[in-house]
């Protein structure tokens, strides 16, 4: 049996909602931002999207399948992988002049015990990551996202 946890992390965007969304799901371009991942796939619900992780020959692949999609809101994927499972949820919400850009990941730890252990460890530099990411996002809007 697994045990679920949560992680956040949250941005303002200087860029309208419908910009930042459409960064936000630009597949492609997340290796842009996100750290050390490439990713493709498709839009929609129902649609498929595919995460590469690592550096070099050390990672893994994240498989997933969107199981909510709202442009230019909300979207929400559920992790299909043999690492990662549970879901994961990015939502773009006005703030002020620009946008809130919110990630969050509700994943399921394998290994019962030990799993847990582990993710004490481990969650620190997974929110470090997120939060760095999503630093490197605003100024990837600001700058680079199409308009």
């Amino acid at each position: 049996m697994s045990s679920p946890v949560k992680i956040t992390s949250r941005i303002q965007v200087p860029a309208s909602p419908e910009r930042t969304w459409r960064a936000v799901v630009d597949w492609t371009a997340q290796g842009d931002w996100m750290l050390a991942t490439r990713v493709h796939g498709d839009h929609g619900l129902g649609a498929h999207v595919v995460a590469r992780t690592g550096i070099g020959p050390v990672g893994f692949t994240d498989t997933m399948v969107i199981t909510e999609w709202e442009p230019p809101r909300r979207c929400v994927v559920q992790h299909t992988g043999r690492v990662v499972r549970g879901a994961g949820v990015f939502e773009v919400v006005p703030a002020g002049a620009g946008s809130e850009f919110r990630w969050t990941e509700r994943l399921e730890l394998p290994l019962g015990a030990a799993g847990r252990w582990g993710w004490r460890l481990t969650r620190p530099l997974a929110q470090r990551g997120m939060d760095l990411s999503l630093r490197r996002f605003a100024r990837f809007v600001a700058t680079d996202a199409p308009r």
